[in-house]
């Protein structure tokens, strides 16, 4: 559904990203994990046409987005941070606008979610709270009914219950309908629920790129004791954190491997345990605390 190829961009003289490819299978639901500055919104604002990189290619449904026809471009559901235009309606009003440029509109998608949100119908959106306005883009995108679904940001001003029930109902709409959708997301909690796929980037760069399972099944959390001396640089150890010699540390490799590494530079350690542990805890591991 969406296939970059070594997309650069700088803004002025900073580099953003350098050579960064990606795709996105049809009815997977892909989320974009990254540190604020590391090209998040870029992308989505590439992917959207409203930006065009300094190089590379970006398409999607096999078209390249800057010269894609309307009527592909009509069948992408596309929220940038929960704006939506017109406040001056209420939420009726607001639908009975934007039916008429979408043929699939699905008006019962609509009112089933800002029904289960508590949104009152009658409430101009200029008078709504963030979270309530961002439930009223929501709603606007699935009634578009896409095959493709650009979500910016998706949970911003959801407290945490609205936001469970907007996740696992987009996770239901999407699997039941096969629907296709690249997010992101500065919660990660939210996303380890609702996504199958993620991409965590880094600055400048793609770190991985997998299904979730996959990742939280092959990332460990190390910890041992030095007994004495320094721990050696060690590559396959992510950002490790030593304090009076306790070692705690990510890694891919198994706890074999890890215990014949440790062995093989004759590190003096004692204690070694490991445990898998949450997404956020590995977006943590690999791109560090700070």
């Amino acid at each position: 559904m969406i296939t970059c190829k070594n997309l650069t961009h700088y803004y002025g003289k900073r580099l953003i990203y350098e050579n960064l490819s990606f795709n996105v299978p049809k009815g997977r639901i892909l989320g974009l994990l990254g540190k604020n500055g590391t090209g998040k919104t870029t992308t989505i604002n590439i992917l959207s046409g409203f930006l065009k990189p300094h190089a590379g290619e970006c398409r999607i449904f096999g078209e390249e987005v800057q010269n894609m026809k309307p009527i592909t471009r009509r069948n992408i559901g596309l929220l940038i941070e929960g704006h939506v235009q017109y406040t001056f309606m209420n939420m009726e009003q607001i639908e009975r606008f934007y039916a008429p440029f979408y043929p699939k509109w699905n008006r019962d998608v609509y009112y089933e979610l800002l029904k289960k949100l508590n949104v009152a119908s009658h409430q101009r959106i200029s008078r709504m709270s963030c979270g309530q306005r961002s439930q009223v883009a929501l709603g606007l995108i699935l009634a578009q009914n896409p095959e493709l679904l650009i979500l910016d940001d998706f949970s911003l001003g959801l407290d945490p219950g609205y936001r469970r029930l907007f996740i696992d109902y987009l996770r239901d709409f999407a699997k039941s309908e096969g629907k296709t959708v690249f997010l992101t997301s500065h919660i990660i909690q939210d996303m380890e629920r609702l996504i199958d796929d993620c991409i965590i980037m880094d600055y400048g760069r793609i770190l991985t790129q997998q299904p979730v399972n996959n990742l939280l099944e092959k990332y460990f959390q190390y910890t041992f004791t030095l007994t004495q001396g320094s721990l050696p640089y060690f590559p396959e150890l992510f950002y490790p954190t030593i304090s009076r010699g306790r070692v705690e540390a990510g890694s891919f490799l198994r706890p074999e491997e890890m215990r014949g590494m440790l062995d093989a530079h004759s590190v003096p350690y004692t204690g070694l345990k490991w445990t898998h542990v949450s997404l956020e805890d590995v977006f943590i591991g690999l791109t560090g605390k700070y």
